[in-house]
Formats: C-alpha cells, structure tokens, sequence
C-alpha cells in the first residue's frame, strides 16, 4: 500500500468539520478515518483507529481542546496534532505548541496552507527525497469504438504492473452494462462497485482490500454491477469518492472505461494521469480518435495526457498505414500490440491473463513494455533472455514505440 496520511478530526462545530471535510475530500495522499464532535471522546477515537494525524479545531471550547491535546501528546504519541482555530494570539499559538501541537493553521482554512502543512508532517514522518512515499498513478483506458481490445489491455496491463512487487494494482470496471473484466480473470467477485460506492464512508484500508477480488497476479478487482438495474445507484460523486479511496490505497489504477463515454467516463478521464486511447488502423477507428480528440480538447487538461494505442499491428495488410494514421489523427502512436489472436483468444476463453497463461508470446512482451513505459522503468538489454514475468519489447516494437514519440 502507498504511504497515506490518516487523518482524524475533532471539531464540536458542524459547519467548520464540514468545511474541512469537503477539503480533504479528493486529495490523493489523505485518508479520513474518523470525525468526533466531542473533544471528551477524541482521545479514545484515537486510541481505537490510530490515524496519523489528528485535527483538532481550539474554537469551541479552548481549554478542553487543550486539555485533549495534551492529553493525545501523552497518549498517542504517534499521532501528529494539527490545530485549528480562527485565533491569531500569539499567546494560545504558544500554548498550544507546548501542549504538543506541530501544526497551527487558521480559520478560514486556504487550501495550499492546509497542503504545507500536511506536506511538512509526511516529511517528519515518511522522510524527504527518496525515501518519502510516491504517489498513485490512474491510467484510464478507452477505445475509438467497441471491440478494439480495451478490456484485454485494462486486465493484462494490470496483472503486468502488478507483476511488481513495490506495486500494488486495481482495475476497476466502468462498463456497467456489459463490463466482462471478472470473466478474463476467471472470478466470481462477492462485491461489486455498487457495494463499495454505497459505503464509501464506512470504509478504511482493510475492509477496501476485503472489498476487491485479488487474482493470483496479485491485480485487485472492482467489478461492474451485477444487476443492470444498479448501474443507476453509482452517481458520479460516488465515483469520485471510490477512486480517492483508491488512489489512497493502491500505488496504480487502471480504470477500464465504457464505449458510452459517459459521466462516470467522464469523472475518470479527469483522474487520469495517463488516457490509453486503443484503436486500429481502419478508417472508422481513426475517424472516431480524430473526433474524440476534439471533445478531449474542449475538457480541461484531458487531451494532453492521451496516448494513442494502435492494437492488431498487422491484422490485415489491407490496413491503413502507420504513418498515414499518424498524419491522419495529428497525432504520434505512443505504443502498438501486435495481432496474435490465437493466444489472446485462449487467454480469453481460460481466464488466465498473459503474464500466466503465454509469458513469452510477442503480444505479452508488449503489454509488458506499455506497462514499464507507464511506470518510468527502461526495458532491459535487447541480448536479455526473456523469462515468464519479466519481458522485454521486440527489436520491431521497439522502433515503432520510438518512431511513436515516447
């Protein structure tokens, strides 16, 4: 799991616990564990859920929350206390500081003060430079139409990062409708994203991890609904809640989107650091990138973290050219899998996913590639022996992913 401030708040004040909420809500690196509106039960929260931090806010009542501070510097010595209050004393700023407080912010909150500060705790905590934590990356993966490969990619991209054993990897599955990700995986998931969605709130770190299907990859899966009837219950707020959760929790997201492009999509292309945009070398294909690529641009900061994936190199030698793609959608091919149905249809048909079932086949060699090109990682040398589990592009591959600007 990636390193996550664990946070605990203390505020008798419903609409300042609120306002603090909602800022916290959708910052990767936070997790909120629990909230207490009662300074005489804050210390006990603590004991029982061991956060990090503890924001305690002085306004209500500033002798108690002293009292509590000092009390959970004795007690909880682990936990970090961050004050709040709309004070600028100098005299309660002091006391406060030798009752064993480490951060003093103000009322109004500001965004970028509350972020320093918890920067400045993850220091102490975590460490600087290379020891300190990094972050989760979200690749969402989309398709210029319906059957280009998208999901084959999401589930084998995933069991290939996952590969990794500073990695941990979930794949949610965004196709509500007709979503098959458990079946390339062999599983019968006990819950759903529904589920997760519903208790968003509720959970913490465990019970997420309880709440996923982990395959022998090592790849944790959030499945679509069961029923199509519950694809109305997941708004787009829920979506946003689920995936801070799990960029809290998990070191990579690979988010398997709908060919609808709808809002739930939409919600995921923002959470994206990287959008694997499929297709192939047809007309239809390239006509559909073209045209989503103008919808892309009119989103803020979505078109520059697409990537074009052309998948099937070598299909049909009817196809369209590579370079005629290019010239066509405007744009450079960041990566390209070569056809090899036969192994992709037995991966399909045994649930098996690449890195298992065909660890040396060209097309898993790629999908291992695209997954070390994502992460920063350089291939190995081309003279290195190709082992099941750690694999290395194809000399043809590789000129095609650098001709493709990478």
């Amino acid at each position: 799991m990636s390193n996550v401030l664990r946070l605990a708040i203390a505020d008798p004040n419903d609409q300042t616990r609120e306002t603090l909420k909602t800022m916290l809500l959708g910052m990767d690196r936070v997790w909120l564990e629990a909230e207490c509106s009662r300074y005489e039960f804050f210390a006990d929260v603590v004991a029982q859920t061991h956060p990090d931090i503890g924001i305690v806010s002085l306004d209500q009542d500033v002798e108690k929350a002293l009292d509590l501070v000092t009390r959970l510097n004795e007690t909880s010595p682990d936990c970090s206390i961050l004050i709040v209050s709309g004070s600028t004393d100098g005299k309660l700023i002091l006391r406060a500081m030798r009752a064993g407080a480490k951060e003093f912010l103000n009322h109004p909150l500001r965004l970028q003060d509350l972020l320093d500060a918890l920067d400045r705790v993850s220091d102490r905590r975590f460490g600087r430079g290379e020891t300190k934590a990094r972050g989760s990356t979200v690749i969402a993966v989309s398709g210029a139409t319906g059957g280009v490969g998208t999901t084959s990619i999401a589930v084998n991209l995933g069991c290939a990062l996952a590969r990794d054993p500073q990695n941990t990897v979930a794949l949610v599955d965004l196709d509500l409708c007709l979503g098959d990700a458990d079946v390339f995986l062999d599983t019968i998931p006990d819950y759903t994203l529904v589920d997760v969605a519903q208790n968003v709130t509720r959970l913490d770190f465990a019970l997420l991890k309880r709440s996923l299907t982990k395959h022998s990859s090592g790849l944790f899966l959030l499945p679509r609904p069961v029923q199509m009837e519950d694809m109305s219950l997941i708004s787009p707020d829920d979506l946003q809640r689920v995936l801070g959760l799990l960029k809290a929790t998990f070191t990579h997201l690979v988010l398997d989107l709908s060919k609808s492009y709808n809002a739930l999509d939409l919600v995921a292309l923002q959470a994206a650091d990287h959008i694997l945009l499929v297709t192939q070398l047809d007309l239809p294909c390239l006509r559909n990138v073209v045209r989503l690529m103008m919808s892309f641009g009119n989103m803020k900061g979505v078109a520059e973290k697409v990537k074009i994936i052309v998948n099937r190199m070598g299909l049909d030698a009817g196809n369209i050219s590579l370079k005629k793609a290019q010239d066509t959608i405007g744009r450079e091919i960041f990566w390209q899998l070569p056809n090899d149905y036969r192994t992709m249809v037995e991966m399909r048909n045994n649930g098996v996913p690449l890195v298992e079932q065909a660890a040396k086949a060209s097309i898993t060699q790629a999908i291992v590639g695209l997954s070390d090109a994502l992460s920063g990682h350089k291939p190995p040398p081309e003279d290195e022996l190709v082992k099941p589990g750690k694999g290395r592009l194809l000399g043809f591959l590789s000129k095609g992913a650098k001709s493709g600007g990478k």
